[in-house]
């Protein structure tokens, strides 16, 4: 039993490495269509609750940052707000080992009031510098206007909308204006679902962010053009063919590229986690740290929205169309054993008729004439004898 078993494990990753796993990830579209209901639903309530944590390029401020060294950043912060009256709205240490690195961000302050806070952080604590000798020059400090903050959301927002109008115009003019349409949804989905988490956990929105997540949408929308390239290959030319649905052949396409997707996405992957790695735990770079985690993010939603939601919504959008529906009707019909007809008009379904096939057997072949006079069955082969009654003075 257990080498059977062994077997047709093997078998069924095989069958899915060469395209032929048959996983009905179509039949399965309500199934996806919940799940992503209910991430969305999540996303958009973290969204409206909780909203963003916006970095001081969006918002305006001041970030002080410094080697964390032995410092504690609960008591670094007691300093800085003795030094300026301003509560900081993050004081955290960043990174590991010697490029642990201590940062501020508060309101936007002005020039006084950092060069306080530095003289009291460094007359109270002593960072030291990379020399390893105590220096206020070791206190580095960037401010950042309100009015910068907002010509950074503007232009941020001129890119995505920018990004998405590209992104359907040569999917409409590659494929088709169908495609383009589930893949915009995709899309759409895939950007609320990441902004969702950033609000859920609360991680901090940077310009790297938004770099980050054109990224991972563009990534997502490449691995979604590749599964509907194979989705209009297995398409071409259906509608004039009984063998499958249109719904039946997107699946197949889907199962041929499953295992090209997940490749992408875990080779694409291992780059970024080891991004995360070395900005996170080792240097502490908080630039890198921002693009690290939005890809990696996005990466994981983008295989779930190109492989189980993109299609799905292509095939309902395409079972919209008269000629779709009519095709599937009949081959639904012709496999019942039912005879289709062409009708004229209607919603594509009622203008079939569906009548069972009639059948005709096969001549049989002839029998030889009974010798007998008194045979039912008296004649030739070709006579009026094979198979009738026998009468009297018949003829």
């Amino acid at each position: 039993m257990s080498t059977t078993a062994t077997s047709r494990k093997h078998g069924v990753f095989s069958r899915l490495y060469t395209g032929e796993g048959g996983v009905d990830f179509i039949g399965r579209s309500r199934l996806w269509y919940w799940i992503t209901a209910a991430l969305l639903v999540i996303s958009i309530g973290a969204i409206g609750i909780r909203g963003f944590d916006l970095s001081i390029d969006f918002e305006g401020g001041t970030k002080m940052n410094m080697p964390a060294g032995d410092l504690v950043a609960e008591e670094v912060e007691e300093t800085f707000v003795e030094a300026t009256g301003v509560t900081p709205e993050l004081t955290q240490i960043v990174g590991a080992g010697d490029s642990r690195t201590l940062e501020i961000n508060s309101e936007r302050l002005g020039q006084d009031q950092i060069e306080s806070a530095r003289l009291a952080i460094y007359e109270e604590h002593q960072p030291l510098n990379a020399q390893g000798e105590p220096s206020p020059d070791a206190i580095g400090d960037s401010t950042v206007s309100e009015s910068w903050g907002s010509t950074i959301t503007q232009r941020m927002l001129i890119a995505m909308a920018v990004f998405l109008v590209l992104a359907f115009i040569y999917i409409a003019l590659r494929l088709e204006r169908e495609m383009a349409a589930a893949a915009m949804l995709g899309l759409a989905v895939d950007g609320v679902v990441i902004a969702g988490i950033y609000a859920l956990i609360g991680f901090e929105v940077s310009p790297a962010t938004v770099i980050g997540l054109l990224t991972v949408l563009a990534f997502s929308i490449y691995d979604t053009v590749i599964v509907f390239d194979k989705v209009r290959e297995n398409t071409a030319g259906v509608l004039d063919t009984r063998r499958r649905t249109y719904a039946e052949e997107a699946n197949l396409a889907v199962n041929q590229t499953i295992m090209r997707s997940i490749s992408t996405s875990v080779i694409s992957a291992l780059p970024i986690i080891a991004l995360m790695v070395v900005a996170v735990w080792l240097m502490g770079v908080g630039t890198l740290r921002d693009l690290a985690l939005i890809q990696f993010i996005g990466v994981v939603v983008g295989v779930f929205s190109s492989i189980f939601l993109a299609t799905p919504i292509l095939v309902t959008l395409m079972t919209r169309r008269k000629d779709v529906r009519a095709h599937t009707a009949a081959v639904e019909a012709h496999r019942r054993g039912e005879e289709i007809t062409d009708g004229t008009e209607g919603d594509g379904t009622e203008g079939y008729d569906a009548r069972p096939k009639r059948t005709v057997a096969a001549p049989g072949p002839a029998r030889p004439a009974d010798p007998r006079p008194d045979s039912g069955t008296a004649g030739t082969a070709d006579g009026p004898g094979v198979g009738a009654s026998w009468r009297p003075n018949r003829r």
